[in-house]
């Protein structure tokens, strides 16, 4: 195997590399998801054809190369889309550069890496003529970073797979992922005059503008609140109101507690300041400064894997109506019909919640055959019999379908600076999963 990935080293980079140059953001240019993502599922579809893969076009929403044969499929998941590429590159996110012994580009590592690596994986148990119980499945998606669809189309048209995995997170694996449910708090009786802040409701607000009318509550008092929390703010006075600006620090939603939620700040801060008004006392007492959805009791549903967690990221008023977003994730056993009764209380007086997204959680036991062939493949290749698969908050293309877990590509310990300028990749790091989806594969085939 290693003789292989050495020799096939070259390839493997000049591949990267040509999947790198397309700029395959999301676009409505062309259905489903732009031209350039038709031009690139071609690319791949036909660098697989080449390595003697069976591949199929499905309507450009997704593709999949095939090896092997049996009545049971492995799935391998892997995306082409990515994010804009932004700005603070040092070079061309478009054409890939190797530099001490990291490729950079944009997709380097989310997800054409990837697709590369479980590409040659593949080709080389097809080389060798492995004895394939099972067909294999390279599945490359359009869509995985704006929803996923294309896996969708996938399930509509081919159904589930019976064992799979997406090289589309961390080894040594993720064998849980939170529930979701995504909603918004409308309030029509407000006496805030405006109000705004945050641009993503699965980020925690790091500034909001609110404008009150004068006198509505004690400036020492706030000012006082705020000093004791270590929040930044600013006033900017007229003669009949005050506008409020708040500073907080961003962090992901499914790990709330790395940040400080600017709205939460703000509406607790006018609450222990005074003012009397109905949705900052709503909010005092629903969400307060609590990340966990204390005082709606939803730490009840904690389980020994992970716990709930709830995020105000969006905060507007239109017209009349505050509306604000909600973006709760939940413990991993749980299902949403549960949480849902607990979410009920937020509907109080003038104050409704409306659920708009319900995703459940995925999860697998770790003596799962499945789980247990995977950690095996890493253990197998790295030598670490230390580092424990892991539960998330987050969401990975795993749950776009039944029976997957994400698996690989970042290591422990990596920074690939995934969604940022300069995404890299190991070139060494390249190759080693390219032995783990060996293993990974010839151990799946043997379940």
């Amino acid at each position: 195997m290693h003789k292989f990935v050495e020799e096939n080293k070259n390839k493997m980079l000049e591949n990267l590399k040509t999947l790198v140059s397309y700029n395959s953001v999301y676009s409505e240019d062309v259905k489903p998801f732009g031209q350039i993502n038709r031009n690139i599922l071609d690319e791949a579809l036909k660098m697989m054809k080449e390595n003697g893969f069976n591949t199929k076009n499905l309507d450009y929403y997704c593709g999949y190369g095939e090896i092997g044969q049996g009545d049971e499929v492995i799935g391998i998941l892997a995306h082409l889309d990515i994010v804009p590429a932004g700005d603070g590159w040092d070079s061309d996110p478009f054409n890939m550069i190797e530099k001490d012994g990291y490729v950079y580009g944009r997709g380097v590592s989310d997800d054409k890496g990837a697709v590369i690596a479980s590409m040659y994986a593949m080709k080389y148990l097809k080389d060798i003529n492995y004895p394939f119980k099972k067909r294999v499945r390279l599945i490359v998606g359009c869509n995985e970073e704006t929803g996923s669809k294309c896996i969708k189309h996938y399930v509509e048209k081919e159904g589930d797979i019976n064992y799979g995995f997406t090289p589309d997170g961390e080894f040594p694996g993720i064998f849980a992922e939170k529930g979701m449910i995504g909603g918004q708090i409308k309030n029509v009786s407000s006496k805030i005059i405006r109000i705004d802040g945050g641009e993503a409701t699965n980020i925690v607000n790091k500034k909001v503008v609110c404008e009150v009318p004068v006198d509505s509550y004690d400036e020492g008092r706030l000012n006082v609140f705020f000093k004791e929390h270590g929040i930044d703010y600013s006033l900017l006075k007229s003669d009949k109101t005050i506008s409020i600006t708040v500073f907080g620090q961003a962090a992901h939603a499914s790990t709330p507690d790395l940040g400080k939620n600017a709205i939460s700040y703000l509406l607790e801060g006018l609450y222990v300041s005074g003012m009397q008004d109905e949705f900052v006392s709503y909010y005092h007492d629903k969400f307060a400064l609590t990340n966990h959805g204390e005082l709606l009791k939803l730490d009840e549903l904690n389980d020994e894997y992970t716990d709930t967690s709830i995020n105000i990221g969006v905060i507007h008023k239109v017209e009349n109506t505050i509306v604000a977003s909600v973006d709760l994730r939940f413990p991993v056993t749980r299902k949403s019909a549960e949480v849902l009764k607990y979410l009920e209380n937020l509907n109080l007086a003038n104050n409704t919640f409306e659920v708009i997204s319900v995703h459940e959680p995925l999860f697998f036991k770790t003596d799962s055959p499945m789980i247990k062939a995977l950690m095996k493949a890493y253990q197998t290749v790295t030598g670490d019999l230390e580092s424990k698969m892991l539960a998330i908050g987050g969401g990975t293309y795993a749950k776009a379908i039944n029976n997957c877990i994400a698996f690989g590509c970042e290591f422990l310990g990596e920074e690939n600076h995934i969604h940022d300028a300069n995404e890299r990749l190991k070139i060494a790091n390249l190759q080693k999963q390219v032995l783990i989806y060996i293993e990974a594969i010839k151990n799946l085939n043997e379940i």
